[in-house]
C-alpha cells in the first residue's frame, strides 16, 4: 500500500536505515543546503532536520537522493505503473494478454482523484515567514521553495482532471515582495501553467494558484513527470502512490491537497510581475533577476505535525538527477514510441540536461544505396526539437542505429567517439538560429533566446581519432595550454573572453595557426578558460563545452565556408566555450559555511560516520 502522507514515508525510511535525524539546531541560511549537498555527494541517507532555526516546523531532504531509495519508496507500485505506461505506448499488449495485464486496470482505478471534505479540519493556518526560510546558495535573492507542487486549473474547463501540477520554484521573501503578502512564481517556457495563465490573461481574470509542499512522495514526482498536455498529474500521483489523490476546495474556492503537509493559496493577476531571483540553478550557475508572476497570498495552511520538504539544485549530479533516473525507469520507451524511427534519447545530465541531447534513430530512407548519409535521422531530429521540453535543447547529437546496434546514449564517451569518427563536418551540422532555449541558460543573447545545432552522423567510420597531441602542435602565447580530453577532442586554454570583437580575432588567429597542421584525425577543439579542469574528466568536458556556448555564435571551424546558407568546415570544428561577460556566475560554496557544518560529522554529531 502507498504512503498516506510524508510522515509515513519518513518513518518507513528511518525503519529501514534510509534516513537520519538531525536533532541539533541548523541554520536554514546556507547550512541546511550545505549539509544536504555533502550527504548527497557521498550517496548518503535522507535527512530529517528536527530543529530548524527560526521555524517550528521540521524539514526533510534527499528523499530521492539515490535511485535505490526512490525505488524502495515505490516498491509496491513501480512495476504496475511501468506496465500501465507500457500499455499506453502499445495498447495491443492488453488485447493479446488480457490476464497478464489485468492488474493494470486496478492500478488505473487508484489514479482517479477523490474529493473528500472531511480533511478540512486537519489543517491549521500560519504565515509565509513562519515557514523554514531556506537559502541554498550565497547569491540567492532570498528563501525559496525547492520541492513545490504548483496546482492550477483550466479557467475554461474547471476541475482537477483538467488541472496542471508542476514543480516551479517559489521565492518566499526578498527583493520587492511584501512580507507574508506576496511571493514570486517562477516558471520556464513550455510549462503547463503557462497555458492556464494565458487563458486567464485573455479573459482579464486572475488565476487561482495552490502550492502544495510535502504529502506522499508520489505527489512531487508526479509534478515533474513529462506527461502529455491535458493529462492530469493528479492521476499519475494516485497510480504511483497506490492511493487516490485526495482533495477538497476551501471557502475561497482554492484546490487543497488533503494529504499535503503545507498548502499556500493565492492569486496571480494578469501582467502583475515583480523581480524574482537570483537563484542557484541546476545548470551549475545562478539564474539572474527577472520579472516573473507575482502571487498575492491568501492563506497558508499546514497539518499539525507538518514536515517541510526541500532539495538543493546545482551543477549535476544532484537530487534532481535521481528524479530523472526514476522517471526514465518508469517511462522507458514512451518517448521513442511517439516519434517514428527514434530508438533512444537522453538529456545529458552532466551537461545540465537541456543544453545537450544524445539520440539514436533509424536510417532507412535509401536502403538501395550502399553509402548512407544522414537523412531519416534529420527528420527525427526535427521531431525531437519540436517535442515538449526536449525542444529546449541547444545541441543535439544523433546517430544511426544501423551503424552500431550496441551504441547507447547513456555512455557519454562512447557516444561522442561514435559521432566524431563518422561526422562529415562539411555537411552534417544543421543550425537553428534566433530561437528559444532554456530559461536558465544564459549562453544566448537574451532570456529564452539563442540557437540550436544538430550534429548528425550516419555511415562508415571516416577517421581514426587522435589520442595524443602530435609533435609540432604549438600555438602562440595567447593560447597557454593544450590538452587531449578524449580521443578526437583537444581543449585549448585561451585568454579571458573580454568582448565579441577581440574574441573573434583570437579565434581567427587560432584558425590560421591550425591551417598548417595535419589534423585529419582531430574533429573537435574546445577553447576554454582552464584546460586542466575541462580535460580532467568527461563530465567537466561536457559541462564546460555545452553550458558556455551558443552554437550560432560560438561554433567556428578551420577552413570554414557557407554555400546556399549551409555552413561547414574542412578542418577541425572549434567551439568557444569560454565564460562570456553576459553569462551568469557559476555556483561556488561558502567556505565559512563548509567549515561550520563540520561539527555535524564530529564525534557525537548527528552525521558522525556518515
Amino acid at each position: 500500500m502507498g504512503y498516506k502522507n510524508l510522515a509515513a514515508c519518513v518513518a518507513d525510511l528511518e525503519k529501514h536505515g534510509h534516513l537520519i535525524r538531525i536533532k541539533e539546531e541548523v541554520d536554514p541560511y546556507l547550512e541546511m543546503a550545505a549539509i544536504h549537498l555533502r550527504v548527497y555527494e557521498n550517496q548518503g541517507p535522507a535527512l530529517l532536520f528536527e530543529n530548524v532555526k527560526g521555524s517550528k516546523f521540521k524539514a526533510v531532504s534527499n528523499l530521492f537522493g539515490t535511485l535505490e531509495r526512490s525505488k524502495f519508496m515505490f516498491r509496491d507500485s513501480l512495476a504496475k505503473v511501468e506496465e500501465l505506461v507500457g500499455l499506453r505506448s502499445d495498447p495491443i499488449k492488453a488485447l493479446k494478454n488480457p490476464f497478464k495485464y489485468a492488474g493494470a486496470g486496478l492500478t488505473a482505478l487508484s489514479a482517479l482523484p477523490l474529493k473528500q471534505s472531511l480533511f478540512k479540519s486537519t489543517f491549521e493556518k500560519t504565515t509565509i515567514s513562519s515557514l523554514p526560510q531556506i537559502v541554498n546558495w550565497p547569491m540567492d535573492g532570498g528563501p525559496f521553495i525547492t520541492m513545490p507542487q504548483v496546482f492550477t486549473e483550466d479557467i475554461d474547463r474547471p476541475g482537477v482532471m483538467n488541472g496542471n501540477l508542476g514543480m516551479y520554484r517559489i521565492q518566499l521573501a526578498g527583493n520587492e515582495y511584501l512580507t507574508d503578502q506576496e511571493i514570486g512564481l517562477h516558471y520556464q517556457i513550455h510549462r503547463g501553467i503557462g497555458v492556464h495563465q494565458t487563458k486567464a490573461n485573455d479573459k482579464g481574470q486572475p488565476l487561482k494558484v495552490s502550492i502544495f509542499v510535502g504529502g506522499p512522495p508520489s505527489h512531487p514526482l508526479a509534478a515533474v513527470m513529462p506527461l502529455p498536455e491535458g493529462l492530469s498529474e493528479l492521476t499519475f500521483a494516485g497510480a504511483l502512490g497506490n492511493r487516490r489523490f485526495r482533495y477538497f476546495y476551501d471557502e475561497e474556492g482554492f484546490t487543497i491537497s488533503a494529504d499535503a503537509d503545507f498548502v499556500i493559496t493565492g492569486i496571480v493577476y494578469p501582467q502583475d510581475n515583480k523581480p524574482e531571483g537570483p537563484f542557484g540553478d541546476h545548470l551549475g550557475y545562478y539564474s539572474l533577476t527577472h520579472p516573473f508572476p507575482l502571487m498575492k497570498v491568501h492563506n497558508v495552511y499546514h497539518k499539525k505535525d507538518a514536515i517541510w520538504s526541500f532539495t538543493v539544485v546545482g551543477r549535476p549530479p544532484q537530487e534532481d538527477t535521481s528524479f530523472g533516473a526514476l522517471i526514465h525507469e518508469i517511462t522507458g520507451a514512451a518517448i521513442p514510441q511517439e516519434i517514428s524511427g527514434l530508438k533512444e534519447v537522453n538529456a545529458v545530465d552532466a551537461a545540465g540536461v537541456h543544453p545537450l541531447l544524445f539520440a539514436i534513430g533509424s536510417e532507412r530512407y535509401t536502403p538501395y544505396l550502399k553509402e548512407r548519409k544522414p537523412q531519416e535521422i534529420l527528420t527525427i531530429a526535427n521531431h525531437i526539437l519540436g517535442k515538449n521540453q526536449l525542444s529546449l535543447a541547444k545541441y543535439l547529437f544523433i546517430a544511426a542505429r544501423e551503424d552500431n546496434e550496441e551504441l547507447s546514449t547513456n555512455n557519454i564517451s562512447a557516444f561522442f567517439t561514435h559521432i566524431l569518427e563518422r561526422i562529415d563536418l562539411r555537411n552534417d551540422l544543421h543550425f537553428y538560429t534566433n530561437t528559444t532555449i532554456d530559461t536558465l541558460d544564459y549562453s544566448g543573447d537574451g532570456l529564452n533566446t539563442g540557437s540550436k545545432v544538430v550534429f548528425a552522423a550516419a555511415g562508415e567510420k571516416r577517421r581514426e581519432l587522435m589520442d595524443v597531441l602530435p609533435d609540432g602542435f604549438h600555438l602562440s602565447a595567447e593560447f597557454t595550454d593544450q590538452q587531449m580530453a578524449i580521443p578526437g577532442v583537444v581543449v585549448i586554454q585561451a585568454n579571458a573572453y573580454l568582448d565579441t570583437i577581440k574574441a573573434k580575432q583570437e579565434i581567427e588567429t587560432l584558425k590560421d595557426q591550425l591551417k598548417g597542421l595535419s589534423l585529419t584525425t582531430l574533429p573537435l577543439i574546445v577553447v576554454c578558460d582552464d584546460a586542466s579542469f575541462t580535460a580532467a574528466n568527461i563530465n567537466n568536458l561536457v559541462w564546460v563545452t555545452f553550458t558556455r556556448s551558443n552554437p550560432a555564435a560560438d561554433i567556428n571551424g578551420v577552413a570554414d565556408f557557407t554555400v546556399d546558407k549551409h555552413w561547414g568546415c574542412n578542418g577541425p570544428l572549434i567551439i568557444d566555450a569560454r565564460k562570456k561577460p553576459h553569462h551568469a556566475p557559476e555556483l561556488i560554496k561558502d567556505a565559512d559555511v563548509e567549515e561550520r557544518i563540520n561539527r555535524f560529522w564530529e564525534k557525537g554529531g548527528a552525521l558522525f560516520g556518515i
